[in-house]
């Protein structure tokens, strides 16, 4: 029973359970407390990440050798087949679908959060993306150079980073997720616009089991491996995404969910999940597709012909790799593609972005879960092509 108690998916569901009961009965004060701690903890959590990325992408780079450009190139093409993949799923379930649905859009009424107590602010030493360029060439460029020392350095600088995995983030994440649901519930997102919330929400979900079911019967083909002995690990790394509704934030976790995974290479999960957690959103993808397209049958009256879809579909892939993995990160960045390919205005774009944020942490979770698939290509690509394991 201690064991239970201790293990990190209890305590991320204590962490929800607690902030949503929590939230339920907060006054202001508390909550000015509540969002005071969100935030700081949020800070240190941000600042963590490029640290990551940089200290797991580089090295693992740097031990796949010649191999290191053509498994990144592998990488990058499988996220994107994955993301437009699922945006045309989404947009045949949109036009199947949509047509037959009542859907409720307002999201009025919730409280407004109080403000922070202090703000904490503690800069990132560089973005999520440029930390994941300068990982990507300074990996490639010890490999065209042979620095050994370089190597020596980025070897030790992983271990660092994971001791600060253990010992900060893991330890601070429930209690972050629990100021987030707390928050959540206080506003009234989780009860007063449940009935929005689950109309819209349990048609994306439906979408988002459906493609991540598909992803791991193509990997488990791919590979010749049980795609179940991944999938099973990854629970935490869910419940973590729900939580976070950031799969930069859920990257921690990930990591140790897909090593323990008796059927994935170390080398490739170091290499893969914090690379995927970056340009893989298939989920995020998948949910903007839909909604995009109900947005437009609500305020406009129709749905975006098929051709306009089919581009905004292509291009949404393209934006996607290059999102940052934060909450809204995929909605946001695609601004562009919905007003001067959907030609939304400001009234469908605000729309779009309150419903995709009501449901923002299941498409993360999908695209964390989702991460574990394409691990598992890597790792039978790496195999079928006779690229030896690195330590």
């Amino acid at each position: 029973m201690k064991k239970l108690f201790q293990s990190l998916p209890f305590r991320l569901l204590a962490g929800v359970v607690i902030g949503i009961l929590a939230g339920l009965t907060a006054n202001e004060t508390f909550m000015n407390i509540i969002v005071t701690l969100k935030q700081v903890m949020g800070q240190i959590i941000t600042f963590c990440v490029p640290l990551i990325v940089i200290g797991f992408i580089a090295p693992s780079i740097t031990r796949l050798g010649k191999n290191a450009s053509k498994m990144l190139g592998v990488a990058l093409l499988i996220a994107y087949g994955s993301s437009i993949g699922a945006a045309f799923f989404a947009m045949l379930a949109g036009y199947g679908l949509i047509p037959h649905l009542s859907i409720v859009s307002s999201a009025e009424g919730l409280k407004t959060l109080p403000d922070v107590v202090f703000q904490l602010e503690i800069p990132q030493i560089m973005s999520v993306m440029s930390a994941l360029v300068f990982s990507v060439l300074v990996g490639l460029g010890v490999t065209w150079t042979g620095s050994e020392r370089t190597a020596e350095i980025l070897e030790e600088f992983q271990q660092i980073v994971l001791q600060i995995v253990t010992r900060v983030i893991i330890p601070i994440l429930p209690v972050f997720i629990a100021c987030t649901f707390c928050g959540l519930s206080y506003e009234g997102t989780i009860t007063r616009q449940l009935p929005v919330f689950l109309k819209v929400i349990l048609i994306v979900m439906i979408g988002h089991y459906l493609w991540m079911a598909l992803l791991y019967v193509l990997a488990g083909i791919y590979s010749g491996k049980n795609p179940i002995e991944v999938l099973r690990h990854y629970g935490p790394a869910y419940l973590t995404a729900v939580g976070t509704m950031s799969s930069a934030a859920t990257l921690a976790v990930a990591l140790r969910c897909a090593r323990k995974s008796s059927i994935l290479r170390e080398d490739m999960v170091s290499f893969g999940v914090p690379l995927f957690a970056n340009i893989h959103l298939c989920g995020s993808v998948l949910t903007e597709v839909f909604f995009v397209m109900t947005v437009s049958q609500i305020l406009y009256g129709k749905m975006p012909a098929m051709g306009t879809m089919i581009l905004f579909c292509l291009l949404l892939g393209v934006f996607a790799l290059g999102a940052p993995g934060v909450p809204g990160g995929t909605v946001v960045a695609s601004l562009g593609l919905i007003t001067g390919i959907l030609l939304f205005d400001n009234t469908g774009t605000a729309l779009m972005l309150t419903i995709f944020a009501l449901q923002d942490s299941f498409g993360t979770a999908c695209n964390v879960t989702g991460d574990g698939a394409l691990t598992l290509i890597l790792t039978g690509y790496a195999k079928k092509h006779h690229i030896a394991e690195s330590k």
